[in-house]
């Protein structure tokens, strides 16, 4: 399952809009966006990279601009961390990931929609993409400001194979909500899940979760992953069928 993970890194990285390949890691970079969290790089499988390869990547961020960031499952790739720690790359965080099967999912029975489970909807227009957008800005405390950029990431998302849900708040606003990537390498990517903090607690995290997963595998695909931010976050994913699989580090020049 570690080598699915990093496997699915590097096909996400390669969709970038301008991905670099360079001894041994791949950098996707997007040129509409400096944030840091989606111009990033990554290690092929079993990736040995020598300083010279490093040193190649390093270059690769500076020419743009950029701060050297990776990402990626140490354990698909053990020689990777030491090279980069030579080069003077910091731990920026560790974050354990979870996976979810067909056989393991579980569709939640607790909520404020029908049958107690909250509606759960795909977006369909612009206002509602950046509803979304709006949402999960005030859900993650502002880390990122709403944009029209990030309500187009959420619709190219969407069209290019993946799936954003949300559910919608009494007064037309959203309420909560999440996106799956595009699958590649029989997996794929579950992440920005939020809830505003007005609608926390009626079940919404894991009703958007439990759909997204639900939608990826009607599409064939064996297992979704994601990353969580806390215990709590967690408590909600295992409930859904999300089991712990593994780490993936997190290193900053």
């Amino acid at each position: 399952m570690h080598d699915n993970v990093q496997n699915f890194a590097v096909a996400h990285l390669l969709r970038r809009p301008t991905p670099v390949e360079a001894g041994g890691f791949v950098a996707g970079f997007d040129p509409a966006t400096d944030s840091p969290y989606v111009n990033y790089a990554t290690p092929f499988p079993g990736a040995e990279p020598a300083d010279r390869d490093v040193t190649a990547l390093i270059r690769a961020f500076r020419e743009r601009g950029l701060r050297p960031r990776l990402e990626f499952a140490p354990d698909a790739a053990p020689a990777v961390e030491p090279a980069l720690r030579r080069a003077g790359f910091r731990t920026e965080a560790v974050h354990e990931y979870l996976v979810c099967t067909p056989a393991t999912l579980v569709v939640p029975a607790d909520g404020d929609g029908p049958d107690g489970i909250p509606a759960v909807r795909a977006p369909r227009t612009d206002e509602d993409y950046r509803a979304i957008d709006t949402a999960l800005s005030e859900a993650f405390a502002g880390e990122f400001g709403p944009s029209e950029a990030g309500a187009a990431r959420l619709r190219r998302t969407a069209e290019q194979g993946g799936a954003v849900r949300f559910v919608r708040a009494a007064d037309g606003t959203c309420a909560g909500g999440a996106l799956c990537s595009a699958p590649a390498e029989d997996t794929a990517e579950l992440a920005g899940v939020g809830t505003r903090p007005a609608y926390r607690g009626r079940g919404i995290a894991a009703a958007v979760t439990a759909a997204l997963a639900g939608d990826t595998f009607a599409r064939g695909t064996s297992s979704v992953w994601l990353e969580y931010s806390g215990e709590g976050s967690r408590r909600v994913y295992e409930r859904v069928g999300f089991r712990p699989r593994g780490t993936r580090l997190y290193l900053t020049l």
